[in-house]
């Protein structure tokens, strides 16, 4: 296999993108998602289009054993990666108290444990090989606190900060640490998780296939950070930091009410 990569939570949305993406550039790789049904079309239909190898892993990652489960078969299939996206992940809207624990707690296993262990793993490989690209999907949610989302705004405050730190540890071994930080996305994450009817998804958004192509294109370039559209660069970076911490829970809260 060449140029290959690892796409987590590829069977749909931005995942699926960037698998189309990645063989359009005629690159091999592993999909792994928990439907086994989407990868297999995918695979289908990658091999037929693009003449790419596509390998299949059916995971359920928010399973502690999966992420080790899904590197061990990569190593026996001597399948070197070479390329890691570490796109799965899932919010919920709710007050939390008033949520499932049990899927709160399944959130934190995928959108961190899971990400955390596959960058582990593999940049531990990539490092001895001198060369690799890491991309993590965080989001502008984790620039600020999110009411009403209060677990799913934490997780991604955790991969937009351990992405940036892991990239500089990396800095002068040959790989390098993207993380995407895309706004309201229009994908399949809006219904999974139940934000039919909040006000900031009631405006324009994004598809999924052009946030996949501005991450993977950061990616290739070896960016830091990818904000795709510049209302969201100019909103995290210079506007937020200057409203008063109780004003922006506010604004945050009413963002997601429905």
């Amino acid at each position: 296999m060449k140029n290959t990569a690892l796409i987590t939570g590829a069977s749909s949305g931005i995942g699926r993108e960037f698998a189309k993406i990645h063989a359009s550039h005629g690159g091999d790789m592993v999909v792994v998602a928990r439907s086994g049904d989407e990868l297999e079309a995918l695979k289908a239909e990658l091999e037929e289009k693009h003449k790419v190898s596509v390998v299949v892993l059916v995971a359920d990652l928010t399973d502690h054993t999966a992420a080790q489960m899904v590197f061990d078969a990569t190593e026996a299939a001597g399948i070197e990666i070479e390329v890691l996206i570490n796109n799965a992940g899932f919010g919920g809207h709710g007050k939390f108290v008033e949520r499932d624990l049990n899927k709160e707690m399944s959130m934190i296993d995928l959108n961190i444990r899971a990400l955390t262990e596959f960058s582990h793993l593999y940049a531990n490989q990539m490092v001895k090989q001198g060369k690799g690209k890491i991309l993590n999907i965080g989001s502008t949610a984790g620039f600020i606190p999110g009411p009403l989302q209060a677990v799913y705004y934490a997780t991604k405050a955790y991969v937009n900060s351990f992405s940036q730190a892991l990239a500089e540890e990396l800095r002068d071994s040959g790989v390098t640490v993207t993380v995407l930080c895309p706004g309201p996305t229009k994908s399949g994450f809006m219904d999974a998780a139940d934000l039919e009817g909040a006000q900031a998804f009631k405006m324009k958004m994004t598809g999924s296939r052009e946030v996949a192509e501005s991450g993977y294109q950061s990616m290739l370039d070896g960016k830091l950070m990818d904000i795709n559209e510049a209302k969201y660069s100019v909103m995290m970076n210079w506007l937020v930091p200057l409203v008063p911490r109780k004003m922006m829970l506010k604004i945050s809260r009413k963002t997601m009410e429905k």
